[in-house]
């Protein structure tokens, strides 16, 4: 079993959150997948997220606010 760094992006109405996770690499099934508490950690990111609490996702990852520049 191995395991590598990687940031998930997690898109919600006009925010985005990067959320450092760790990809869990075997030889059997199905190969990489997330731990149960990467898997949790996203999912909060995205209600928190979806509800407007920013100070909440922001303990999690990285947010930002998109915004349009053209069209």
């Amino acid at each position: 079993m191995t395991t590598k760094r990687y940031t998930k992006i997690v898109h919600e109405g006009e925010y985005l959150a990067q959320v450092d996770v760790e990809l869990i690499y075997t030889d059997e099934g199905w190969s990489p997948y997330l731990s149960m508490e990467d898997a949790y950690r996203l999912d909060d990111v995205r209600k928190a997220l979806k509800r407007g609490d920013l100070e909440a996702a922001s303990r999690l990852g990285r947010v930002y606010k998109l915004t349009r520049v053209a069209g």
